[in-house]
């Protein structure tokens, strides 16, 4: 546990490395919709992302699955497209919509998982005992997520209960940015799957 600091360090400095947006722009689109009000139903929504992305990581890590880079990051901006359309389809928040996006935040949190997965692998190189270090890379993920989380909600409470922009002007403000990010990173990576 030694290292615990480090890979904890390594996690959410991860997260929120502007190189790698992707993550970042998942969980804002992810918790966008949502208010300072509604912390409950966020914290559900990242807890649903964080156990699937947990999942494949470690399942990833031990080398029980293999990860296809090319298709993974693929599909991560996918993931953040669908998101995005999602929240632009659904004008109010529904108590069944509310199940499916919990769900949809888990098995989208699976392909991110992978994501983190050739990172993390990279890090510990031949490493035997790699069970402490996973879980503090996964704390540290949570934590740098968390910290997305609450400047997306900060930012949202700012604009709607300050400025007093309408709450769907903002989600589809936010959303249609996103969408339209997440496309044309999906459209450069897409030829890597070809080759």
């Amino acid at each position: 546990m030694q290292d615990f600091p480090l890979y904890f360090q390594l996690g959410w400095q991860h997260i929120l490395d502007w190189q790698g947006y992707d993550h970042i722009l998942f969980i804002m689109v992810l918790c966008g919709t949502y208010t300072l009000t509604d912390w409950k139903k966020v914290l559900i929504l990242v807890t649903a992302f964080t156990l699937g992305h947990s999942v494949t990581l470690a399942l990833s890590v031990f080398e029980v699955i293999t990860v296809n880079t090319p298709l993974i990051e693929f599909l991560i901006p996918v993931t953040i497209f669908i998101t995005a359309l999602s929240n632009i389809w659904s004008k109010r928040q529904k108590p069944k919509g509310q199940k499916f996006k919990y769900t949809m935040a888990l098995f989208f949190g699976l392909i991110h998982g992978l994501g983190f997965s050739n990172y993390l692998k990279s890090l510990l190189g031949k490493s035997s005992s790699i069970t402490a270090e996973l879980f503090a890379f996964n704390i540290g993920l949570e934590f740098g997520q968390l910290l997305i989380v609450a400047a997306t909600l900060i930012l949202s409470f700012i604009l709607i209960w300050m400025v007093k922009i309408k709450r769907w002007d903002w989600n589809f403000f936010l959303s249609s940015a996103i969408f339209g990010i997440s496309l044309v990173m999906a459209a450069e990576r897409f030829p890597a799957l070809l080759g």
